[in-house]
């Protein structure tokens, strides 16, 4: 790797002062031109000397939208300034989706194997999407659990023998469409009559042992399309009227 110019953006002194000793032990490559607490202080910089690297924390001063900023303005602005998150941030998913879509090269959490050489040189060499273990190890139990629920999914469409306009009724009733409104779909070639005859062969499928002495409505019927994965929550959507 190549000698780079980085600035760090901490506004804890500890974990500044653990940090800098991170580059000076593990990445020698690493000049530290400046080091910033606030947003303020990190723009004076950049206006001085732009570097290679911004080391960027996101919970600066309590709050995590600060660091997402500057994230975005960093790469609309500078984007050649290679932007690597180094955060503490390690259960909020949605912050670490925010500062993807901002333009970050890559996230390593402060957790585990924290900071390492390999993950500053796959950035610095132009790499993007870069992640450390602990943040991979939570990546891939998500997909993981995606790729099984779809499976779930897929297996619970062949044993009901459910077909494509039986999976879009119940969507669209899990959406709040009335019958009315679901004949309007594109493509949807029934009237409310063959919808409702629809959802008497669909209680039948998925009630094939009855609901004991209680009648099975639109709502129990829904209830029932998710609990055997036929619906997933995660992916409801409307179709085109």
């Amino acid at each position: 790797m190549q000698p780079f110019k980085v600035i760090i953006v901490e506004d804890v002194p500890l974990e500044l002062k653990g940090t800098e000793g991170i580059f000076r032990n593990e990445i020698p490559e690493a000049q530290i031109i400046g080091t910033a607490e606030n947003e303020s202080a990190y723009w004076k910089l950049m206006k001085q000397q732009e570097p290679d690297l911004v080391l960027l924390d996101l919970g600066l001063g309590g709050s995590t939208t600060i660091g997402v900023e500057i994230c975005r303005q960093t790469k609309e602005t500078r984007p050649n300034v290679k932007v690597l998150i180094f955060t503490g941030e390690i259960l909020n998913e949605k912050l670490w989706v925010d500062v993807l879509d901002a333009g970050a090269d890559g996230i390593c959490l402060k957790s585990g194997e924290l900071l390492t050489y390999g993950d500053v040189s796959s950035v610095m060499s132009g790499k993007r999407m870069v992640f450390n273990q602990p943040i991979l190890e939570k990546l891939v139990e998500r997909f993981k659990r995606s790729v099984s629920s779809e499976l779930m999914r897929q297996e619970a469409l062949v044993d009901y023998e459910i077909d494509e306009y039986d999976e879009r009724f119940l969507r669209h009733l899990a959406l709040g469409y009335t019958k009315d409104q679901i004949t309007n779909l594109r493509g949807m070639p029934f009237g409310v009559k063959s919808l409702e005859k629809r959802q008497n062969d669909l209680i039948q499928k998925l009630f094939p042992g009855g609901n004991g002495r209680v009648n099975v409505n639109a709502t129990r019927l829904v209830v029932r399309a998710f609990e055997l994965h036929i619906l997933d929550v995660d992916n409801l959507h409307a179709d085109e009227e």
